[in-house]
């Protein structure tokens, strides 16, 4: 569909360090992360820096060519997998890798777009700072994917997602134009916040090539503590009362069902309970100071836990003696969902309620899942402070044949979860973005407002349907 004229003009406009059509070059990129949505594309374009982004948008905006923007390739809801047709190209951001400047005085760093997570957090730290976001995939994520996700984690509730530690963006529209909103203003009252718009937009206006991101100090001290609970609501209360009396400090507070520790218990190596019993539920806390205090972090979450202990809100609880053992805290958390997986076949569901609901909805919608889908088990994770679920739903066990059940029973199942979330006031996408596997759930339980307003801006920036094709919003008659 894209002739060989048009791909010798892309290559002319990038040379070869910036243009492939070599199947075996551009294979790994055409799969997701998960491996469950696999496109075509003929050609693979890596511009170096945003000059020559915006000369390639240009070119294909005159030739109608789409363009699949892609950073690290981590998008866990197939949204920078290219389409199965070949009808469009693949645009690389990992060339701009740079990290153009890191300020101290201003906890400021103005990223390139393939700059990786991990990369950033290594440098933050030369200079005193950190960059208080956190993922899983921050070996292989990178700036821009994040920017257009709106990524989340760990830090959330303390820091906010990636929406708020973006500054300024740097970004070149679907017609070639560039642009340039990288200065990092308190006050700019001039209309539509552009910056706001691309954050979370998925590469479907515009390609993210760079942008000013927030840092904040680094951590002088910190703690953590695993609690065991008899209740999300409990563990809820028990936020409450850690927020009353330690402030802003609590950076992470995360809940955990005793089905999940056990299952990393099971199947993760070197692992084992912080605490001596085993609680229908448990949760993670960690507070983090910018500076040397007296009390020390730990000394002051071992007074609000006290309470807590006394109150009965915790059944039991240890604080790391030590940054192993906080680290190995840390590593039953991020082992969940690796663990989940080795369980056998699931759904897994990325999604948000409000926090008060959250409790009710973490216990209610499994315990209504296993009954209206027998032989099933479900059960769920979260960062209780900012109501984000990890909510999953295992085929009943015994199943073999993983993607034959969720081909039967996954829409269904889809169905009923998001309904649910939706009566909770919640959003079917907390963290992960909709990508091409949410968008039809996403038309479907849209407000007339919402997807109007949705294709209206799509429309506006990219009226020739060339950015991104198929994913976040669901066009008329799909």
């Amino acid at each position: 569909m894209i002739s060989s004229d048009s791909l010798s003009r892309f290559a002319a406009l990038l040379g070869p360090k910036g243009f492939t059509d070599d199947a075996d070059d551009i294979a790994p990129w055409l799969t997701d992360w998960r491996g469950r949505y696999h496109g075509h594309a003929v050609a693979m374009l890596s511009p170096a820096n945003t000059q020559e982004v915006a000369a390639c948008m240009t070119l294909a905006s005159e030739l109608d060519i789409a363009l699949v923007p892609q950073g690290g390739n981590t998008s866990m809801v197939g949204g920078a997998t290219p389409p199965m047709d070949g009808s469009a190209l693949i645009l690389s951001l990992r060339r701009m890798n740079a990290i153009r400047s890191l300020s101290a005085d201003d906890n400021l760093a103005v990223c390139e777009a393939g700059v990786i997570l991990s990369v950033l957090h290594d440098a933050a730290e030369g200079i005193g700072r950190r960059f208080p976001l956190s993922l899983g995939a921050k070996g292989s994520a990178t700036i821009g994917g994040l920017v257009s996700t709106n990524a989340g984690g760990t830090q959330v509730l303390r820091h906010g997602t990636m929406r708020a530690l973006v500054e300024g963006i740097e970004a070149v529209l679907p017609d070639g134009s560039i642009f340039d909103g990288l200065a990092a203003l308190k006050k700019d009252n001039r209309g539509y916040d552009i910056k706001q718009l691309l954050v979370g937009a998925e590469g479907t206006i515009g390609i993210v090539t760079a942008a000013s991101l927030r840092l904040v100090p680094a951590i002088a001290d910190r703690a953590v503590g695993w609690i065991g609970v008899d209740s999300p609501q409990d563990a809820l209360a028990l936020l409450r009362l850690l927020e009353m009396r330690l402030g802003n400090i609590v950076e992470g507070f995360e809940v955990i069902a005793d089905d999940g520790l056990g299952h990393v218990l099971s199947h993760i190596p070197a692992t084992r309970c912080p605490i001596d019993t085993r609680t229908p539920w448990h949760v993670l806390i960690e507070v983090d100071l910018p500076d040397v205090q007296t009390p020390s972090a730990a000394e002051q979450l071992e007074a609000a836990l006290a309470e807590g202990l006394e109150t009965g809100l915790a059944k039991d609880a240890a604080i790391a003696a030590n940054e192993a053992q906080a680290e190995a805290f840390w590593r039953i958390r991020e082992s969940l969902s690796e663990s989940e997986r080795a369980q056998g076949p699931a759904l897994q569901y990325d999604v948000s309620v409000p926090v008060a609901r959250m409790p009710a909805f973490m216990i209610d919608t499994a315990a209504a899942a296993e009954a209206r889908f027998p032989g099933t088990t479900a059960s769920s994770f979260g960062h209780l402070g900012d109501g984000n679920v990890h909510f999953h739903v295992r085929a009943p066990k015994g199943t073999t044949d993983g993607p034959a059940w969720i081909a039967a029973e996954g829409a269904t199942i889809n169905a009923f979860v998001h309904d649910a979330v939706v009566a909770s006031g919640g959003s079917i996408s907390a963290e992960h973005g909709i990508g091409q596997m949410k968008r039809t759930e996403l038309a479907r339980l849209s407000s007339p407002a919402h997807l109007a307003s949705l294709r209206a801006i799509k429309a506006a920036f990219d009226p020739k349907g060339i950015m991104n094709p198929g994913k976040l919003v669901p066009m008329a008659g799909e």
